[in-house]
């Protein structure tokens, strides 16, 4: 029993024993620890999450400064010379703040692991974030909706699939990674007004349940890719691929009997495939070729949501924007997420 609990201990702190000569533990292998514990924690569908990636990222400043030093040495001031660090990488304000949380967060971890002494974390705490206005670190400008026109003159160039896609996405205000992971077996079709559950979401962990409802217009779009497995994703780049390829064929002036035929000059073993759903960042990159081709200037997915918000807000009040974009908190009561249902229901019979 004794051995057992010593192991699972063991196991909890991310394979490191505690050190009770805490002057003499160096920091990297609080580090090493943390990052094990974050790649086994921060997962979802057995993917490495985004958290995970930024987590990386802020313990990568930290290291080359501090990581040879003992932990008992990494004291506010310590902290404030990692936020200078980053000021001096161009990181954005806010993004510093994140990244400097995490760090706090680093230690916590340690301490309730018995990795650090608690003084340390409590320490730590006491370091301000950054003000708008009294640092060197620039502030993100503010995501603004994307011009109609400039919509349209994208859906101009853009494959006819990514254009449902930004289509979908701006009757529904769904989040871009909610387009690309649409399948049939999510929508509910039962009623008028069809429900879409994303199998996961960005609120998930906060215990929320999304909900999405489909008006008659995002309906229209949707019924040419509905009549497929219902697990298969909507929205997929091996037929975007293929529609391309058979325009460009269509287009050809090169006579058949001469140069090469379709599907002969095509690599055995590509590096790069395309998969069977969209990523955001594949999804984005389509938009921003669609974009330089059209000679208008960038715009990302992301703003479609607030382009739809605003719409809606305008429209039917700030509420009514709130409820369709998944903005309620997560200790909402079931009253209150009925009343946001109904709301979000009528702003989709209307919208679309």
């Amino acid at each position: 029993l004794e051995y057992d609990r010593r192991v699972s201990e063991w196991l909890q702190r991310g394979r490191a024993l505690p050190d009770a000569r805490q002057s003499e533990l160096l920091l990297t292998p609080i580090l090493v620890a943390f990052v094990k514990h974050a790649n086994r924690y921060y997962q979802k569908d057995g993917n490495e999450t985004r958290e995970f990636g930024l987590i990386k990222e802020a313990l990568a400043v930290v290291r080359p400064l501090y990581g040879k030093r003992p932990v008992s040495e990494f004291g506010p001031l310590a902290l404030q010379t990692v936020q200078q660090k980053m000021v001096d990488k161009g990181w954005t304000r806010k993004h510093i703040n994140k990244q400097i949380g995490r760090i706090i967060r680093m230690f916590k971890w340690a301490a309730s692991n018995e990795l650090v002494s608690a003084d340390i974390y409590h320490a730590l705490q006491t370091v301000p974030g950054l003000k708008q206005g009294r640092t060197g670190a620039p502030d993100n400008k503010p995501v603004e909706p994307v011009a109609e026109a400039d919509i349209e003159a994208a859906l101009a160039v853009l494959n006819p699939i990514v254009a449902d896609m930004v289509r979908f996405q701006r009757l529904t205000a769904c989040r871009p990674e909610e387009v690309c992971w649409l399948r049939p077996c999510n929508i509910d079709r039962s009623n008028d007004i069809w429900r879409y559950y994303p199998s996961t979401h960005k609120t998930e962990h906060h215990g929320r349940r999304r909900v999405i409802c489909i008006g008659p217009k995002a309906q229209a779009i949707l019924e040419g890719y509905l009549d497929q497995s219902p697990d298969r994703h909507c929205f997929s780049p091996m037929e975007a691929q293929t529609w391309t390829r058979n325009r460009r064929s269509a287009g050809r002036k090169t006579p058949m009997s001469c140069g090469n035929r379709p599907g002969t000059n095509c690599k055995a073993n590509p590096r790069r495939q395309a998969k069977s759903c969209y990523t955001t960042d594949s999804y984005r990159r389509a938009i921003h070729r669609a974009c330089e081709k059209a000679k208008i200037a960038k715009w990302s997915p992301n703003r479609l949501r607030h382009s739809a918000g605003t719409d809606i807000r305008a429209k039917f009040g700030l509420e009514a924007s709130q409820c369709v974009l998944g903005h309620a908190k997560a200790d909402v009561t079931q009253i209150y997420a009925e009343r946001d249902m109904q709301t979000a229901i009528k702003v989709a019979t209307e919208v679309g």
